[in-house]
């Protein structure tokens, strides 16, 4: 019985990282990582929310998902953020997800999305 009960530990601990389960990444810490240019940012938001302003460097994932892999850097352990609109969206998950299923280990959630990025004061980046 312990056995079966490892097992299953194990199993939905492996489920959760690869279906939706990501760490969160603050603000600051995001900030922080833009600015070492250490972070791909992933906005999921769509394209008309994203040409009307997104976290700059962040990659419109609707525009890119069929050559996902070719915007993501060669190091699969680069630090990967995907954000939505608000902490009440999970469409962050299909990029993170995306990323995760490529190999990418260090995948993030910035769960205040572009509300929350916009509602800090922070500055958005329009598409050209």
């Amino acid at each position: 019985m312990k056995k079966l009960l490892l097992s299953l530990a194990a199993i939905f601990v492996a489920v959760s990282a690869q279906a939706g389960s990501y760490p969160d990444i603050s603000r600051d810490d995001l900030k922080k990582a833009i600015a070492a240019n250490e972070v791909v940012v992933i906005d999921v938001n769509g394209t008309a929310s994203y040409n009307d302003g997104h976290i700059p460097g962040a990659i419109n994932f609707v525009a890119v998902q069929e050559d996902f892999a070719a915007k993501l850097p060669a190091d699969k352990g680069a630090l990967i953020v995907a954000y939505c609109g608000s902490p009440k969206c999970g469409a962050y998950a299909r990029a993170a997800d995306a990323a995760t299923k490529l190999g990418y280990t260090n995948v993030k959630h910035y769960s205040e999305g572009i509300k929350g990025w916009k509602a800090a004061g922070e500055p958005t980046q329009k598409a050209e």
